[in-house]
């Protein structure tokens, strides 16, 4: 595929993700209401959709190596369609619930098959440069996510936020069996068990990709683990409604897109190894101020989204080298590549989800994993540049 082609239908299956956690945080308050259950049950339904996706992704990239980027993104999407419905007509949250982690099960094969099909064809600053272009496109959607969902949720009900996803998916299936082609070479054997076992050895082995995938665990997952309060901290503390909460997220998403756009602007000056240092260095400054506001300020929407916008803008300048770098190794099993490295980053978004969940009170929960997030992704970049050196 053309570099276009690829960027554009890589950032669309890599928003499924994103936008289907962006849609739904704004209708979390009005779920607790509409089933009469508790904050806890609705804050569940985010750590299944987490764990669904976290857990697939070490499926959904044997199954692309082994039968094909395409057919894998086809089949794991009309998954996602089947749980999007489920949830759209639950009759109770259970049904909700279990909506939820079959969407996240669908839904992981966009980021693993994204990476994938740009590691088959470019490398190093090639990839790194299609990656943040991607960011770029890809910001947009969630960007808007929260506040179509608000709009949404107000004008027509919880159900139309579901409905929303399941138009975004057929969307999906469309263009992934019109213009997506196939950019690998399927081999059914790598499906086999002691091939899978292999190739995970392999990947997990090796130092420099474990470091990668810490960073972006810390800095990405820490979007994913901070979804699971802000809509708590916003709605119910600061007072925002569910229409103005959804345009307040434009502050996140936009500041991710302004980074994104500022690397893009300057990889012609800085090096693309560089970046990752400039990033860390935002996020790692809003993850302090985060942690520092929760304790001397009353919650307001600034003191909430001053650092929440820092570490996004920081995020933009992370992510691209250290995927591209964490994918280089690995060009004969890149499906599986991506989905480990998937898998840690989605992972570390659940397990703070649930770490913010487990301490009760929304607010202290914000200022405590957010930034211990931030701070294992500089951590892990030492680790990386350490790692580097000696290979």
């Amino acid at each position: 595929m053309s570099e276009r082609r690829t960027t554009i239908i890589g950032a669309l299956l890599t928003a499924i993700g994103p936008i289907s956690m962006a849609i739904y945080t704004p209708a979390m308050p009005e779920l607790v209401h509409a089933f009469s259950t508790t904050e806890a049950a609705i804050k569940m339904s985010l750590s299944l959709y987490f764990a669904g996706f976290a857990l697939a992704q070490l499926v959904a990239g044997p199954v692309s190596d082994a039968f094909g980027r395409k057919t894998a993104s086809l089949s794991f999407l009309l998954i996602y369609l089947a749980g999007s419905l489920l949830a759209a007509f639950a009759p109770t949250v259970e049904w909700v619930l279990a909506g939820r982690l079959v969407q996240g099960i669908g839904a992981s094969v966009g980021i693993t098959v994204s990476r994938a099909i740009v590691r088959d064809q470019f490398n190093g600053g090639d990839a790194a440069r299609i990656i943040n272009t991607m960011g770029i496109i890809l910001a947009i959607g969630p960007s808007l996510g929260p506040t179509i969902g608000g709009l949404a949720l107000a004008a027509f009900g919880w159900r139309s936020v579901f409905l929303l996803m399941v138009g975004f998916g057929a969307l999906l299936v469309f263009l992934s069996t019109v213009c997506l082609k196939e950019t690998t070479v399927p081999d059914r054997s790598r499906l086999k068990p002691l091939r899978l076992v292999q190739a995970y050895a392999e990947i997990v082995a090796l130092p420099r990709f474990l470091f990668t995938a810490v960073v972006l665990a810390g800095a990405v997952g820490s979007m994913y683990a901070q979804a699971a309060v802000l809509p708590f901290i916003l709605i119910e503390r600061v007072g925002l409604t569910p229409t103005q909460f959804g345009m307040s997220m434009l502050m996140q998403s936009g500041f991710f897109l302004m980074g994104s756009v500022c690397l893009r602007v300057i990889s012609r000056w800085l090096p693309a190894e560089r970046a990752p240092l400039v990033g860390l260095i935002f996020s790692g400054s809003g993850g302090l101020l985060m942690a520092l506001s929760i304790h001397y300020l009353p919650p307001s929407f600034l003191s909430v989204m001053v650092p929440v916008a820092m570490c996004a803008f920081g995020i933009a300048f992370v992510s691209p080298y250290m995927t591209a770098a964490g994918l280089i190794p690995f060009p004969h099993i890149a499906g599986s590549a991506s989905a480990m490295m998937g898998f840690i980053q989605m992972g570390a978004g659940f397990v703070g989800g649930v770490a913010a969940a487990s301490i009760g009170s929304p607010l202290p929960a914000f200022g405590i994993v957010i930034p211990a997030m931030h701070l294992i992704a500089v951590l892990g970049y030492i680790g990386f540049r350490v790692a580097s050196r000696r290979a």
